[in-house]
């Protein structure tokens, strides 16, 4: 086991699961970054290596695919035998309201936002306790890229917002199961973020009024510092203006 503090992190090569990285880089810690797209994920790890001296390892993994995602911590486990925090933040959503919503679209976004994530949480979950056991002191992170829309219901959101209440659900049940062992896990749900998954909002949404990728970040970080015998199950974060619980 390296000495290091290592993370996994999906949807890592750009938007927020990019930022969280570099934050992370720049304490020192090693890195798994996973993505689907290779050409672009190799750059965000030579990027990081170069600028902050730290190992990063790019994993091509979708997030629908068990044996992809069994490889990723496979590959994780290999090259660092620690797994300090695991950040999940690869997801996808469709726009459209309940009448017709499609199948696939229903069944896509479940995959992805919630059996993916469970997946991987249940291939990793060995390395965090033995990770916890050896620094009690703070044990091992899980934070989960959720929504608002999981919390407060958003028209047109309907199916992305239930697998992200599932999110929320899942990371609760977890830090239930696991907290004993030192393993917590914590979701986040911000209203629009400025990323590229929503740039089908900037006709109606000035960009400056989202929240920052370092919004979430800094939250990410906070986390991470938290003792063992402190559990956040929720991080809700509105954006600005007259109305909370707003995505």
């Amino acid at each position: 086991m390296t000495d290091r503090r290592c993370a996994l992190i999906t949807g890592g090569s750009r938007g927020i699961g990019a930022e969280v990285a570099r934050r992370l880089a720049e304490l020192g810690y090693d890195l798994t970054l996973a993505a689907r797209d290779k050409a672009v994920l190799d750059d965000a790890a030579g990027e990081l290596r170069d600028d902050h001296g730290v190992d990063v390892v790019p994993v091509v993994a979708n997030m629908n695919d068990p044996e992809q995602l069994q490889q990723l911590a496979d590959t994780h486990a290999d090259r660092f035998g620690r797994l300090d925090v695991l950040v999940h933040c690869a997801g996808t959503g469709t726009a459209g309201p309940v009448a017709t919503m499609s199948s696939s679209s229903y069944h896509r976004m479940f995959d992805i936002n919630v059996r993916g994530p469970l997946t991987l949480v249940q291939h990793c979950l060995p390395l965090l306790r033995e990770t916890a056991k050896g620094n009690p002191g703070v044990g091992a992170k899980i934070v989960a890229l959720a929504s608002i829309t999981g919390v407060a219901g958003e028209p047109g959101l309907a199916a992305y917002g239930a697998s992200k209440a599932a999110l929320v659900s899942l990371c609760e049940t977890i830090s239930l199961e696991e907290s004993a062992n030192g393993v917590s896990a914590t979701a986040i749900s911000p209203g629009y973020v400025d990323t590229d998954m929503t740039a089908w909002k900037r006709d109606e949404l000035d960009r400056a009024a989202m929240l920052t990728t370092g919004d979430i970040a800094e939250l990410v970080l906070a986390i991470t510092r938290l003792s063992a015998n402190a559990v956040v199950p929720n991080i809700v974060v509105s954006r600005a203006g007259g109305q909370l619980w707003r995505a």
